[in-house]
């Protein structure tokens, strides 16, 4: 059983830009793995470009590296994300929201799984300094950190909308998610173990992933709730 606030109009309003935001991210997405993975010039150029020049002041700037190794470590941490989304699941299904609790849950896990089968099948090697101010580990392509905080922020925040929060309410938490999501790019970058189109990659493939699971969920609860 769903919670009343939990309507089938707001599911029905998710519709078509949904639709289209969704597969223009995909198709997009399609298009810059393809261009990593062929190694294409003019884009590792300008990813070359952007490392070089965050690299050069982030080895200047060692209070500034800590704290955006601080924020990257930690509050934007793809663990710390999932643990958001593991308290979201509790709560939903405490309160009877079964289903839509597994939904958000099987997104989480399966945007990882995509995620993590991308960057084996691309193999793309991070970027290497002679003096790094930090390190990761396993492929580039694309960023984890990035694709993970965007699926979690797209889920909470319609979780959010279907809730009906206030106006002052939803601006926060949409001003809080723009926030994460650039704050976790930049971070990646400037920390020199992401390039530019990681962060981009993992952008358009977390609002894809976001877009159609909200899209499959709202047509999933259409057919239970069908007289």
């Amino acid at each position: 059983m769903e919670p009343p606030h939990l309507s089938s109009d707001a599911f029905r309003r998710a519709g078509p830009r949904l639709a289209l935001t969704g597969t223009v991210c995909a198709a997009l997405s399609v298009v810059l793995v393809i261009l990593v993975a062929v190694g294409w010039s003019p884009l590792m150029s300008v990813d070359r470009t952007v490392a070089d020049s965050l690299h050069r002041s982030a080895v200047t700037e060692p209070t500034l590296v800590h704290v955006n190794r601080v924020l990257t470590d930690w509050i934007w941490d793809p663990w710390t994300m999932r643990a958001v989304i593991a308290v979201t699941v509790i709560a939903l299904w405490w309160r009877g929201a079964r289903w839509l609790a597994v939904w958000v849950a099987a997104t989480s896990a399966l945007s990882t799984l995509v995620q993590q089968g991308i960057k084996a099948a691309v193999g793309r090697d991070r970027p290497r300094w002679p003096d790094p101010v930090d390190s990761a580990h396993y492929a580039a392509f694309p960023s984890g950190h990035v694709m993970t905080a965007v699926v979690t922020c797209a889920l909470l925040l319609w979780l959010l909308r279907l809730r009906g929060v206030t106006p002052l309410w939803w601006r926060t938490a949409l001003a809080a998610a723009a926030v994460s999501v650039i704050g976790v790019a930049f971070t990646r970058i400037y920390l020199g173990v992401h390039w530019m189109t990681d962060v981009v990659g993992g952008t358009l493939l977390g609002v894809a992933a976001a877009a159609f699971s909200i899209l499959g969920y709202t047509a999933f609860r259409r057919g239970r709730i069908a007289p």
